[in-house]
């Protein structure tokens, strides 16, 4: 973030030690580390909050997508064209094959002889 070396830390250590002086000095490096903390923490926490919303909106974003697109119904859909098409098959093999039997003149292949 900064680039302070040792030296510019070392500078601000003393011009703080003489406008301060050497009883406050300890006084006022705990204040400043506390005010420090506080601000890191501040800022971590913004930042996870801004994290969370972002991510907040791209599960709304493929949820809104998902409920478009409606997988679910597409393959009900799909099955259902499917019986349909099963159901039209079915129904004309019962309706060749009443027509071979209700046919006159053929013989079942299951006559039974009468032994007498």
């Amino acid at each position: 973030m900064f680039d302070i070396g040792f030296w510019e830390l070392s500078l601000l250590a003393l011009i703080a030690l003489l406008v301060v002086g050497p009883e406050r000095l300890p006084k006022l490096a705990r204040t400043a580390g506390l005010w420090i903390g506080r601000g890191r923490r501040l800022i971590d926490s913004v930042r996870a909050d801004i994290e969370r919303e972002i991510k907040a909106e791209e599960l709304k974003k493929i949820l809104d997508e998902q409920a478009r697109s409606n997988p679910l119904e597409e393959i009900v859909d799909d099955t259902r064209q499917a019986l349909r098409g099963l159901e039209k098959d079915a129904t004309e093999s019962v309706s060749e094959a009443r027509k071979q039997f209700d046919t006159p003149g053929q013989q079942s292949s299951k006559q039974v002889d009468d032994p007498k």
